[in-house]
């Protein structure tokens, strides 16, 4: 599969690159949500994983919902690391709160998938 991984921070992007490719992932990095835009205009994903909290004026949410605007069916994972932003109802979409395990990320992509 192709992956958009939106992520500012290096390190924690790094790692999520390695596994996802590890896994036979082709894998797409933007460290911005202007950034992720643009990617998306050039490629269509089969899945994005997004940092909600990213520089700039746009979020994850953003990026999400300008994504699917010309690409309706990509799935959605969200992660954060403020336990005060409540998850929205996204269809297709999961969230997962940092830290977490690179496994329940593997999981998580494997049930949005089989939808």
């Amino acid at each position: 599969m192709q992956i958009l991984v939106v992520e500012d921070e290096d390190l924690i992007r790094d790692v999520v690159v390695d596994i996802l490719e590890s896994q036979g992932h082709e894998v797409l990095q933007a460290e911005s949500g202007e950034r992720a835009l643009q990617l998306c205009a050039e490629v269509t994903p089969d899945l994005i994983f997004t940092d909600v909290k990213l520089p700039g004026p746009l979020s994850g949410w953003d990026v999400a919902i300008r994504c699917r605007e010309s690409h309706p069916g990509i799935p959605v994972i969200y992660s954060t690391g403020h336990t005060h932003s409540a998850p929205r109802p996204v269809s297709g979409s999961i969230m997962l709160h940092k830290p977490y395990r690179l496994e329940r990320l593997l999981e998580s992509i494997q049930t949005l998938t089989r939808r």
